[in-house]
């Protein structure tokens, strides 16, 4: 062990970050602007407020103030479970016989068990200063309908929760603790909405999807009253509540004379990553330091490895706004046997930008691959991980085998988004060896990619 830095980085209450990080801000080419799907122009925030709160729209499209305060009565809630540890992995190191230092950014301690909440409590916070009854969102895995219901008792809103049918019915306890939060859950597709009926019409029997899930939200939102729509990933306000993790983990490494030289994030629609690297890649847009970024991704939703960059609706049901991403099309839907969460069909436009300007790489991985390096992960560090940021655990032993053949000592910090406990069904089947891997053909993605509208700007 290294005397001089202990396995666990904690800052003080003081050093919990003041502002959020606009990373857009500090991008010379912005990523491309959210359209109307009725007049396919830029959205403006007055027309966002529709959908989202005002303040979360005006943020949506703020691409031009590097720090926006965090609110008082956000700040004090994060302080409940705020700074979370930065740790070093010295149990790993040992095991792989690797001269490469491992970091982890921790954001399970938290009841949600996962990073979701840092935006959850921010979304709930302005939907409450703007005196509305409740919100609506979609769920996939369950850790953001989970933080979202949590955040909403907190302030004592109604909370709407259309959760992806194959998570609803694999995932019954993440559901029970949302219920014990006072949130209302429905599997989707569902028959409660038009658009849930539509889908269901279109695809008999399927076990849903995130973008499916999203359009039944948005139209559970605009059909009552005193409701907006609140999402857990790929919109930009999601990646600027999510800087508080990439902060605290570089003042966590300045504190001990740390450089990252790789930084590795689960990548799905995001947030995570985007929130992981945000202070880093100023660092690298600015020309101070440079940093190898890897954003993980299943092979089995490949929309950075794979996907198109083009103008795609962000949600099954073609209601929401236009984004330009990398996408295999928003009616995308992954196979059932996927159980390792990261299911949506596109990345968050920030990312996709810096992905196509070359500032960062991606990589893909089975699920079984991942899982395996879950169980290796949990033995030897003594946390359960979740599935999702097991794809990050996979590409850091990856990284840190590599510099065990090549002798070099590289610095490597991924972020461990979140906890699986309530992931021990997936958990189960790849114990039980019933789980496989699934990587769709060129064929099926083609499928996804023919409903991409041809929209050039």
């Amino acid at each position: 062990m290294d005397n001089k830095i202990p396995y666990k980085i904690y800052l003080s209450e003081n050093e919990l970050p003041k502002q959020w990080l606009n990373l857009r801000a500090f991008m010379e080419t912005k990523p491309a602007p959210l359209l109307n799907p009725k007049t396919l122009k830029p959205m403006t925030a007055e027309e966002l407020s529709d959908v989202f709160c005002y303040e979360l729209a005006k943020q949506e499209v703020d691409d031009t103030t590097p720090y926006i305060d965090i609110p008082d009565e956000v700040r004090d809630f994060y302080k409940m479970y705020r700074p979370a540890p930065l740790i070093r992995a010295y149990c790993l190191e040992k095991a792989l016989k690797t001269p490469a230092k491992i970091y982890y950014k921790f954001e399970g301690n938290n009841t949600s068990g996962s990073h979701k909440l840092n935006s959850a409590i921010a979304q709930a916070y302005y939907a409450k200063q703007q005196g509305l009854r409740g919100v609506t969102t979609e769920t996939g895995a369950g850790q953001w309908g989970t933080a979202l219901s949590m955040a909403c008792s907190y302030f004592g809103l109604d909370c709407k929760v259309f959760m992806v049918k194959c998570s609803y019915e694999q995932k019954p306890f993440r559901r029970e603790v949302m219920r014990t939060y006072g949130a209302s859950i429905t599997p989707s597709p569902s028959e409660t909405t038009n658009v849930g009926r539509k889908i269901l019409k279109e695809f008999p029997g399927t076990s849903g999807s995130l973008g499916c899930a999203i359009s039944e939200a948005v139209e559970a939102s605009s059909t009552n009253e005193g409701y907006r729509y609140v999402l857990g990933s790929v919109l930009n306000q999601v990646l600027l509540h999510q800087s508080v993790i990439g902060l605290e983990t570089k003042t966590a490494l300045d504190k001990y004379g740390e450089k990252a030289d790789i930084v590795i994030g689960c990548a799905g629609g995001g947030s995570n990553l985007g929130g992981l690297i945000a202070p880093f890649m100023v660092e690298k847009l600015q020309g101070k330091a440079d940093y190898k970024f890897i954003a993980v991704e299943p092979s089995s939703c490949p929309s950075l490895t794979r996907g198109k960059y083009a103008y795609d609706y962000c949600d099954t049901g073609k209601v929401c706004p236009l984004s330009k991403m990398y996408t295999l099309g928003s009616g995308f839907i992954p196979e059932a046997s996927h159980a390792g969460g990261l299911r949506y069909h596109g990345m968050t436009s920030t990312l996709s930008e810096l992905y196509h300007q070359g500032l960062m790489e991606a990589r893909t991985v089975k699920q079984t691959e991942v899982f395996e390096a879950a169980e290796q992960f949990a033995r030897i560090e003594g946390i359960l991980p979740a599935p999702e940021s097991s794809h990050a655990i996979r590409v850091a032993i990856d990284e840190a085998l590599k510099c065990k053949q090549t002798g070099e000592q590289k610095t490597i910090v991924f972020g461990l988004t979140g906890t699986g406990y309530f992931d021990m069904y997936a958990y189960e089947k790849f114990h039980d060896g019933k789980m496989t891997d699934y990587t769709p053909t060129d064929a099926e993605l083609q499928k996804g990619f023919d409903g991409i509208p041809n929209i050039n700007l």
